[in-house]
This record gives C-alpha cells, structure tokens and sequence, in this order.
C-alpha cells in the first residue's frame, strides 16, 4: 500500500524546507533507514531519512524547489502500484497536479492556490492576477486600463496601470490573446493574486471562472482619488495621433517619443535593454503605436557607425545579481527582526586591559599540544560571570522570568549563508582546551552544514566575536531567548596611562547588549564587572 511522506519538520523553528539533493529517483528500491534527500531547514542542510520501505514511486519537490512542512514530498509504494487518488485528493498534492487548475502569468510560488477554485480552464484561458509590483507590496490599485474588454492582446502589450504602495507602474501582459474579463474597475483596489483580468481565444465564455475565483471582497474598494491623483502617463495611442498619417501607417516600425522626450517601451524590455547595454533610442519599436517591446530588444543589432560628434553617450551599465533568500537567511531575518523589536535593547560599552590576558594565553600555550584562542577565554569567563549573575542568564516568558541555574553558552559563527549559533554546553564546568576544542568542532560543522538542532538549541548567553576580522567595536541584536549577547572587539595595541605615566599597552572593547525587561542597567553593569576581573586576570578562571 503506498504511503504518502510530507515535508518533515527538522527543526522546532521550520516552516518550510528546500530539497537540496535527491539520494533516490522515482523506479528506485528505498529500503528503511535509507537516506530519501538532503533537506535544507532554517538552520542547516539534514539528511532525510525514510521509516518506510518499497518503490519511489513520486517525488512531489523537485531539486532547488522549497514546500512548506507537511505538504507532500515523496510517494512510496510496491512497484507499479497506481498512485492517482494520492496525486488529486486535496491540498497536499503536488504543484504539478494543481498546474492543470489554473495558469497564471506570475511564478508559481507567487500565486495564492486558495485563491481560486479547482474549475478546469478552457484550452487557451490564462487567469491574469493582482501582481506583487513591489517588494512590500500587498494589494494594488487600477489606476487606468489601457485595454478594454474585447481588444487584442499581445504579448509585451501594456494591459493596465497598476497604483502600488510606492509608486504607479506599467503592468504588461506575458500572455496573448483577447481580454475576455475585467475583475477590477479603475479606482478598484485588491489583494495581491486576486483576479484581475481573463485573457483567452475570443468569443470564450469565462462567466463560470470569473465567478470561482475566490476574491478577498474585503479588501477591494472603490476610489475616485487614483482617477484623479494618481500620476498617469499618457496612453500610446493618444501620442501616436500627433505623428503624421505615414507614420501611424508604418508604426510598426517607428520609435514613439512623447512631447516630454519619454521613450514608450514596456518594462520587460527596458528590463531586457538595461541587462545587455543597449539604448533603447536606438531600438525600433513593433508594438501596438509603435511601444518598444521584449522582441525588439532581442532582436537589435547595433548599427556600425562613428560615435557621433558633440552628442554625450553614456558607457557605464547598471548591473546587479539576484540571489533567491535560503531557508536559513529568511529564518535569521526572521528572528533577529522579531527581536529587535520586541526587547527593548540597551548597550553597555566597556574596555579591559589585556596585557595579563596575552601573556596568560602565551604561557598556556606552551604547553605541548595545547592551543586556546582569545576567544576561548572570553567563552569561560562569560560562564563563570554567569554563574554569579543569574539575572544576565536568564529568559523572558509573558508571565513568568526564568533564572537559569546552568550556563549554555551559544557562539556566533558566520557562514556563507549567513549566521548559525552552536551551543557549548554546561559551558562553566568545561575546562579552556575543552571550550576550544568543542567551539572547533562545532565551528567546522556550521560551515559544512552538519550542524544538528540539537547543537544549535538552548543557549542562555550568546557570544559574537568580530575581533578576528578587524573590528574595533559593534554591537549586536540580542538572540532570544536570551536576555543578552556580548561583542567582542579586536584587540589594539595603543598609548595608555599606567601610574601616571603614558606606556604602550592593549585593550580589547567589549559592548553588552542587554534585555531590558530581565536586565537593569545596574545589574548588567556588574556582569561587566566580573567578567574584567576574569580577563584582566585570567588566572582566577584556573581556580
């Protein structure tokens, strides 16, 4: 009997997970214990391994691809057992099943699958959504259609002029065909993904679509302000009627420029034209009026001539990479975004003299097969400040504090994706070769993605050292639930008054940032207070 495996939930913070490598194929034996796929979580990339044994029969996330947790991942089964009543039967099913629902000009992982009912569109119908024209963008408002019900519609043409949260933008269509529906009049507000227009073959009958598309009806609204307000540019056709009869009978191939020196081009092609360096006044527009579309630009070839004499042409490019967000960059954006505003952050700044600490760390590592770094000694000496400040050690809870009586130090490791936190636990009872040797280890398994939850889970302190690149001084976002996070400066070889005399010494900074609803100002202060005599006197953590 076939069973349906979903999306796994390999942390206690994931919400979704990106397959980042297949181990088997669909035809393939999977016995139990066998590794399925490499599965990138918030916090690292796991292997996923399955309870089951059979066929692989379906795999539901294809590689590079991202699900939310529980949504179907794999089908296993006997070998040629059929799976269809698994593919259709409800909201786990694959994104390739729900595609023979509804098309859409957006990305799939744009479009709302809630949005619209399961009705079969006719050969040819395209659903046209409520773009996301903006990266904070959530409903829009039609400012001007500059199509109506029954035109032609090609692709690159401009089909209506969308009011965002920023700005009012060309909306093109990707799609060609007649505009069978309009579900937004101008100065109708909606949803982004909810419906907005229908293109098809003419004379097609959308009357049953239009009215299965599940629009949010709370959110649309109707206003006389973007008809009158909204800054609007003029259609293509009303320029087109200032040039003479030749031109609107050859406008195929004519550039349009309006009275204002604006060249008409639709954004793909401006997009298209940016990327490869070419000026668009020198592109001979096909579109509708004459508008400069995506194939036009494609299409152009430069004309080999001089450079013209007296005319300024720019040279430079503007030129940028996109980088899909991983699993773990939105996870960190996440928390630190839910930190930062929601404990009230104050800093405290301290520099401690470091002289006793260099010496300390040369002596000790003196000895043979024994080598601690600067930051391994400002790990203990957090831990042992911590056992006597139980207050700094603490988690804040709505009705509740909690004043945690062992010490789970957390240190901050960067990696390429972004930041990761590797818990040393017990951290007061380690000695300092066992603090270094466990930051080490937790360090390499970070950067190579093998970081366990476990290893990442249940910090009462954090440290963040930037020492090592340079950096005088910073401060950090607290990780909750931690009532506080030390940065660590590098240490600096500087002028500095000893008895009243001014000698060459070294000073590291430190910056304490604190959670104001655990952490009084006093008491973060005598925190700081401990930790200096541990540093400036390192000795004392031998004790």
């Amino acid at each position: 009997m076939a069973i349906v495996v979903n999306m796994p939930r390999l942390s206690d913070t994931m919400e979704e997970g990106t397959v980042a490598a297949w181990l088997k194929k669909v035809g393939d034996k999977v016995e139990e214990g066998d590794i399925l796929a490499e599965i990138e979580t918030d916090k690292a990339t796991m292997e996923f391994e399955s309870f089951n044994e059979g066929t692989l029969l379906h795999i539901g996330v294809q590689e590079g691809e991202t699900t939310k947790v529980d949504a179907l991942l794999a089908i296993i089964g006997d070998e040629g057992e059929d799976i269809t009543s698994l593919l259709s039967g409800g909201g786990d099913a694959p994104a390739e099943v729900k595609e023979d629902v509804i098309q859409n000009d957006e990305p799939a992982s744009e479009v709302d699958n809630g949005s619209v009912s399961e009705v079969e569109l006719p050969e040819g119908v395209i659903v046209v959504t409520m773009p996301r024209l903006s990266d904070t963008m959530e409903e829009g408002t039609v400012a001007t259609w500059l199509k109506k019900i029954g035109d032609t519609v090609e692709e690159g043409d401009i089909l209506a002029e969308i009011e965002t949260d920023k700005a009012t933008m060309e909306f093109e269509s990707f799609q060609a065909g007649t505009l069978l529906h309009v579900g937004l009049q101008e100065g109708e507000s909606a949803k982004v993904d909810a419906l907005l227009a229908i293109i098809g073959p003419a004379g097609t009958d959308v009357k049953d679509i239009a009215s299965n598309f599940k629009v949010d009806t709370s959110s649309v609204k109707s206003e006389e302000a973007p008809k009158k307000e909204a800054p609007k540019v003029e259609a293509p056709k009303k320029e087109a009627s200032v040039t003479s009869s030749t031109a609107e009978k050859s406008h195929k191939n004519t550039q349009v420029i309006s009275s204002n020196g604006r060249l008409f081009a639709s954004p793909l092609a401006k997009k298209i034209a940016e990327e490869k360096g070419i000026n668009l006044s020198q592109v001979q527009g096909s579109g509708e009026n004459g508008r400069i579309i995506k194939q036009d630009v494609e299409n152009f070839v430069p004309a080999s001539s001089g450079a013209s004499v007296g005319k300024f042409v720019p040279t430079g490019q503007e030129d940028f990479d996109e980088v899909t967000n991983s699993q773990m960059r939105k996870a960190i954006a996440k928390a630190l975004t839910n930190s930062k505003f929601t404990a009230p952050h104050y800093y405290l700044n301290v520099e401690f003299d470091m002289e006793n600490a260099i010496a300390f760390r040369k002596q000790f590592n003196s000895i043979p097969d024994t080598k601690i770094s600067y930051n391994d000694m400002i790990v203990k000496a957090c831990a042992l400040a911590l056992k006597q400040h139980p207050q700094v050690n603490s988690q804040w809870f709505a009705d509740k504090m909690r004043l945690n009586n062992h010490v789970h130090v957390g240190v901050a490791v960067a990696v390429p994706d972004g930041l990761v936190v590797p818990v040393v636990k017990f951290t007061n009872e380690q000695s300092l070769p066992q603090i270094g040797a466990a930051v080490k280890e937790l360090a390499g398994k970070a950067r190579n993605k093998k970081l366990t939850p476990a290893e990442m889970e249940g910090s009462t302190f954090t440290v963040s050292n930037l020492g090592m690149f340079g950096i005088e001084s910073f401060t950090s976002i607290i990780n909750q639930p931690n009532s506080a996070i030390l940065s660590v400066g590098n240490i600096i070889e500087k002028p500095v008054v000893k008895e009243g005399k001014i000698v060459v010494g070294n000073t590291m900074k430190l910056s304490l940032a604190c959670d104001h609803r655990t952490v009084d100002g006093a008491t973060g202060a005598q925190f700081l207070q401990t930790l200096k005599g541990y540093i400036e006197n390192p000795v004392t953590m031998l004790a």
